[in-house]
């Protein structure tokens, strides 16, 4: 039995990793000017410099594909862990409002800098996402404690979501003309206009974060057992849980500060890859979840690109459709389990 999930791990793995060199290759070549293999390797050797296709790839699409796989599998990431804190498979960062106050304290700080004629760098946008996301992850632990089951505490999540929503839409109404501008853009959600300083701090921020939580998994495994035995095992629980909320906080603002509100794929992959691996072990289903979430990131973009071009729809849209039905199987699945017992 041990050998077959070894066989079906290991096969897995192998898919996720053929899609993402697939995905990232198509979205390098992939676009208004199409460009061929050739000379993206020419551009990576750095021949032909100086070149109009060597500042495509370079200078625009090659900081959006990593970016774009970095922080779909930082969503996915954020999103397992926000699951196994609740013990709850449709748990999210978007679901439960927690994108949502990210976008709200961003969309206030650009607001105020634009008006003095400064704009934000990255640490900046990560620490306004991070302390809305904080906000709005505080709001539904207090939350947690009033109301008496899980589908109560979503349904409060989805509210908070609207609330931040709603008043991150005023402010953009009173905003100035040029800033409504950038700040709808960014809020419709897309890895668009993101260059490489962005995808360095990115990708500091999202490695070190998904090896904390990968670190995180031996604790997880029997917090997934149950509080109990999670005790017994001397897992320390306050600081256990406090670690998870930082850690998708952190994941969670960073995908926000640099791309907006992007929806369900913090649910839909790590259900996704739960039942392709057949398993929910933390050590096999984080590194997992985090390149099924580049997989699933990349593709989406590549469609949000192309489908309409040269008109370029929100990533959001993209993520809503392929990513809802799976939101959706997890609930009627969850409904049918309980049944069962």
């Amino acid at each position: 039995m041990s050998q077959k999930r070894a066989v079906r791990w290991t096969l897995c793995f192998s898919i996720l990793l053929i899609l993402t060199a697939v995905f990232a290759v198509l979205e390098l070549v992939s676009g208004s000017t199409n460009i061929t293999i050739s000379e993206i390797f020419k551009a990576f050797t750095g021949k032909n410099a100086g070149s109009a296709a060597n500042t495509i790839v370079m200078e625009i699409r090659l900081p959006r594909t990593i970016s774009a796989a970095l922080l779909g599998g930082a969503l996915s990431v954020s999103g397992f862990l926000l699951q196994s804190f609740f013990n709850n498979p449709i748990a999210g960062p978007y679901v439960l409002g927690i994108s949502s106050g990210a976008k709200l304290t961003v969309a206030l700080a650009m607001m105020l800098t634009m008006q003095s004629g400064i704009f934000l760098n990255s640490a900046a946008m990560v620490g306004a996402a991070f302390i809305g996301s904080l906000l709005s992850t505080g709001a539904i632990l207090l939350l947690s404690g009033k109301v008496k089951n899980m589908a109560q505490l979503i349904i409060a999540g989805v509210m908070i979501g609207y609330i931040c929503s709603s008043v991150t839409e005023l402010a953009v109404t009173f905003a100035d003309d040029a800033n409504i501008v950038n700040l709808h853009n960014w809020s419709m959600g897309s890895f668009s206009g993101i260059n490489m300083e962005n995808v360095k701090v990115i990708a500091l921020i999202t490695i070190i974060t998904v090896f904390a939580a990968f670190m995180l998994s031996k604790p997880m495994s029997a917090y997934q057992l149950g509080e109990s035995y999670a005790k017994n095992m001397g897992v320390n629980l306050k600081a256990f849980r406090l670690a998870l909320i930082l850690l998708s906080s952190i994941l969670s603002a960073c995908v926000t500060a640099f791309a907006g509100p992007v929806s369900f794929v913090g649910i839909a992959v790590p259900h996704l890859v739960k039942t392709a691996f057949g398993t929910a072990k933390p050590i096999i289903v984080i590194p997992a979840s985090f390149i099924g979430g580049a997989v699933f990131c990349l593709a989406c973009d590549l469609i949000a690109r192309m489908l309409f071009a040269p008109v370029e729809l929100s990533i959001s849209t993209i993520t809503a459709v392929f990513g809802a039905p799976v939101v959706i199987a997890a609930m009627l699945n969850r409904r049918e389990q309980k049944r069962g017992v």
